[in-house]
Parts: C-alpha cells; structure tokens; sequence
C-alpha cells in the first residue's frame, strides 16, 4: 500500500464526524420537496473496465466501515427543539444500497441515472445508493448521494479519498476504530433541545440586551447598518435578469443528464486571458451554449440570470467558505475571452454584498418553525435559469477495484432551475455534468449539441 493511498484512506475515516446536521443541512432536510425542491446529487463514475463485482462489493463495504456517516441515518426530534442528529442504522444491508445493471449503451446508462436520481429516498436508511452499470467491456458506477450526507463538494472528495491509486488489490487496508453503537430517539432529542433552550435563555437575554443598548445609543447609525443590509439582501434575492423564456415551463420532474469532456488547460488559459478563474471560465462556457441555443431557437434575449458560487473570503477566491450569488449572464457576447472578463466584473461585485450569508443566518430561526416555513422561504427567492459550479476532482490517475476511472461527472439538483451544471477537474480533464429540466427545454437535442459546439470552441482558444 502507497503512503499517499494510506494518508487518504486515514483522511476518509475521519470524514464528516459531526454528530449533528448543520443549521443549513437542517433547513435543506425539512423543507425538501423532492424532485421539485430537491437536495440530492447524482455522481456517474466512468471506469476503463467493468470492476470483478466481488471486490466491488468488498471494497464498498471496507468503504462503509471506514467512514461511519455511510451506514448512518437522520433522526429527527418529533419537535424542532433541536438538530436532527446522526445515528447508526440497526438494520444496514449493503446489498439494499448497493447493486449492478447491464445496459445497452452509455445512453441508456444516463436516462436510467436520471431515473435513479428522481426517485426519493427512504429517509429512515442511510442516505445514498450505488449501482454499478456495466455498458459492453466498460463499465460506470452511478452514486446518488443527499446533501445531508454530503453536498456536491464533498461528495467528489470523498471519492476521491476512497479510491485507489494502483489497480491491483490492497490486501492490508486501514480498518475504523471500533466505537460504540449511536442511537437516538426522537422524543429525547426534543426534550434535550428544549432544556437547551432553557438553559441558554438568561445569556440570550443578555446579549439581546447589549444589542438594544447599542442601538438605543446609536439610533442613526443602527438604522443605517439595517437598511444597507436590508438593500443588500433585495439586491441578491431579487432576479438578476428576467428568465428566458426557451426555458420554461419548468416542473422539475423530468430530468435528462448530460455529459461533456474537455481538456483543462485552454479553459484554464481562456481564464487566465480574460483576467478571472476556472470558476468563471465555466460560467462563460455554459453561457456561451445557452446563447447558441437562444439563436438557433430565434430568440431575442440578451442576458438571463445565473447561480453562481462566491467566496465568503471577499478579497478574492482562494478560501473555501462560499455563498450562492445570482448573476445577469450575457449571452451576445461571442468571444470567449470578454465573455469571461464580464462574469468576472459581475462575480467581483458580488463581494461588496453584506448578506451574502442571510441564509446561513435566518437558517437556525428557521429551523425552530414548521417544515413548510423554510421551504416556502426557499421558493420564494428568486430562481436562476442555469447553476453553474465548479469542482476539484482527483489530480492524479485513480482506480476503484482495479478499474481505471476516466471520468467523473456531478449531475446536480434542479431546485427550480432549467438546468444546473457541474465542472469537476479530474487529473487533467474538464469533466462537465449537465441536469437538464427537459420540461423546460423544447429541443434538448439542440442544447446538448450547442452546449458541445461552445466547448469545443472555448478549448480551441489560444493563449
């Protein structure tokens, strides 16, 4: 076994060890409205050969064994006194998560991965499921996997820690620490929330307290601190861009994934050209495709409005702390290079906003009301036509069970969205995931064809 293999393997063992969801897992969880308002993603994993199954399956259930969060469940308590806590899951059968499939072709592949991914999940079992397809003499291992247990981000890192670097078999694995049994019971998570709240009443008093006297002696600059915020949370909840409309109506049950591959250095050069990052180079790819979309259909738009990620860190994109941000995206815009520079010049201004984090803020207040406060919150800010985000896969070559992985692509959830698209690096391949609301696109053919001619003519771009 490699050093670096050993120093990821002992990475995933302790991966994600809270005890309980965050605030913004929880509000994820209960306003969920699954596939409409959905916090599911869907991994497809392409492999050079189809993996001996045996070892497949063994190397999955050393997987589940190594990171714990894998065989657990979510409890909730019966009143939202507290967060819904994570617990071991008595009755876990690998084989009820995990299982194969032939199919005829890579297409048939994805429809029945979009399939996979629409069907919601036992919310008393552990909240993922694996099906490894095998297409010919190749292979593709499809993993849906819900937000709670990790989000898009984590999702990749986490199989990235779990795969190997060699093709033939470890025999002498790490094995997880033997920890006693977790279980939880919903009343007395609610009765333990509430003494809690109990109990933390006098210091909240206190504060709020504190917080009035400011004011009281403050009163303009107080206001003033209220209204620039209460401004800037207008400003990112409302639409950027009117919505399109070659991209409605959207039901949100009718999902169609797609896939594109793309060399990572001329979209990393084409970055570079137009003063921004790989982020934005894939903004400005997805846009560049909804805009030969838009005049092949005839349409007279001219910009629509985008979700994009911005980093918390303000000063620029290097820390790993991040808000959801909508954009006006030009679509008239035809060289790739100013393309770019623009999304820049619109994620920048971005990091003056001061309510970048009003979610993670109102997510706690929310949590402590009924289910359908949060998601009725949820869906009424505004919605983008098309997500685009961008995610570190593994940089070097990587096997699971002895088959190669060639590609790894992320189909994201449509919450409201025409489409959400994914770009994962992996070694030195653009992997690009694309979930299309295929009620909302009249010629889904046309698109996928679009979005592909915009690829190939962003990595033709030359330094």
């Amino acid at each position: 076994m490699s050093s670096e293999d050993f120093e990821r393997w002992g990475g995933a063992a302790t991966w994600s060890a809270a005890p309980e969801l965050t605030a913004m897992q929880t509000l994820m969880w209960r306003s969920e409205r699954h596939p409409v308002q959905s916090s599911t993603s869907t991994v497809v994993i392409d492999l050079d050969r189809a993996p001996d199954w045996k070892r497949f399956v063994a190397a999955t259930d050393w997987g589940t064994r190594l990171v714990r969060r894998l065989r657990q469940r979510v409890v909730d308590p019966v009143v939202p006194t507290a967060a819904p806590t994570w617990a071991d899951d008595p009755t876990f059968d690998l084989a009820y998560h995990l299982r194969r499939e032939r199919v005829a072709d890579r297409a048939e592949m994805l429809a029945q991965a979009a399939q996979i991914a629409l069907r919601p999940f036992d919310r008393s079992r552990p909240l993922w499921e694996g099906v490894l397809f095998e297409v010919g003499e190749e292979a593709a291992y499809v993993l849906k996997i819900h937000h709670a247990l990790a989000d898009p981000l984590g999702t990749v890192q986490l199989l990235s820690m779990l795969q190997s670097g060699k093709r033939s078999h470890t025999a002498r694995k790490p094995l997880a620490d033997d920890v006693p049994y977790v279980a939880a019971d919903p009343v007395e998570l609610a009765v333990s929330g509430l003494r809690a709240d109990v109990a933390s009443l006098p210091e909240a008093a206190a504060t709020t307290l504190r917080n009035l006297g400011v004011a009281a002696a403050r009163p303009q600059s107080a206001l003033a601190s209220a209204l620039r915020y209460g401004a800037s949370v207008r400003r990112l909840v409302t639409q950027a861009a009117p919505p399109s409309p070659e991209l409605t109506p959207r039901t949100g049950r009718m999902w169609s994934f797609l896939t594109f591959d793309a060399p990572l250095e001329p979209l990393r050069a084409v970055a570079r050209q137009g003063g921004g990052t790989l982020d934005d180079a894939a903004v400005a790819l997805v846009l560049g495709g909804l805009g030969r979309y838009h005049a092949r259909r005839g349409s007279p738009i001219t910009e629509l409005p985008v979700g994009v990620r911005v980093s918390l860190n303000r000063a620029d994109d290097l820390g790993n702390r991040f808000a959801g941000a909508l954009i006006s995206g030009p679509l008239t815009i035809d060289d790739p290079v100013d393309r770019v520079a623009a999304v820049r010049g619109e994620i920048l201004s971005l990091h003056t906003e001061r309510a970048l984090e009003v979610l993670d803020a109102a997510a706690p207040v929310m949590n402590r009301m009924p289910a359908f406060v949060g998601a009725s919150a949820l869906r009424s800010a505004a919605v983008p036509d098309a997500f685009v985000l961008t995610l570190p896969g593994p940089p070097k070559k990587r096997f699971m069970a002895g088959a190669e992985v060639k590609g790894m692509y992320v189909l994201g959830p449509l919450p409201g969205a025409a489409l959400t698209v994914c770009l994962v690096t992996v070694a030195d391949t653009a992997c690009i995931g694309v979930n299309v609301d295929a009620s909302a696109v009249a010629d889904l053919a046309g698109l996928e064809q679009c979005l592909a001619d915009e690829v190939a003519a962003m990595t033709q771009v030359v330094e």
